[in-house]
């Protein structure tokens, strides 16, 4: 069988259990930031593309326009998660919004409460702000839902 085939297969628990401790962070992270950089290409390309657009929709569109394949990425590779796309796309897109709340309260804090400096704030948002979506992410968009533990049994 083809590498790209076996790459769409599901994990077996044995091989799941495999993985490195750091492996499902470390692949957080590396999705994470390809998905950073992937948007601002793409949105600092077309706003310079459609200039006659308000920017800020442009940047809105091109975040949306990145939600379901990061998800698919995360959900996949980050998580190695069987959990149905009906269950974990819409808790998926609700911890986006959280983080863009948490995000903006933190920025918020730091920059206008602490006064931090620029760097030093935008450090510790991107790390509190990822620290907290991963494990929303692992225990509750990705995870496997208790409710249906127990309906199996």
């Amino acid at each position: 069988m083809s590498v790209a085939l076996e790459s769409l297969m599901h994990v077996n628990p044995e091989q799941g259990a495999m993985r490195p401790a750091g492996g499902e962070v470390l692949m957080f992270f590396v999705i994470g930031a390809c998905a950073a950089a992937s948007f601002v290409v793409a949105s600092t390309a077309l706003i310079w593309v459609l200039p006659m657009v308000e920017s800020w929709l442009v940047s809105t569109f091109c975040y949306a326009a990145c939600i379901v394949p990061v998800y698919l990425l995360h959900r996949r590779f980050s998580f190695s998660s069987e959990a149905p796309h009906g269950q974990a796309l819409p808790r998926y897109a609700a911890v986006q919004i959280m983080a863009l709340a948490l995000a903006s309260m933190f920025s918020f804090l730091f920059h206008g409460t602490l006064a931090l400096p620029s760097l030093m704030a935008a450090i510790l948002v991107i790390a509190l702000t990822s620290g907290l979506n991963y494990l929303v992410l692992r225990n509750w968009a990705f995870g496997r839902d208790r409710r249906l533990d127990f309906e199996a049994a």
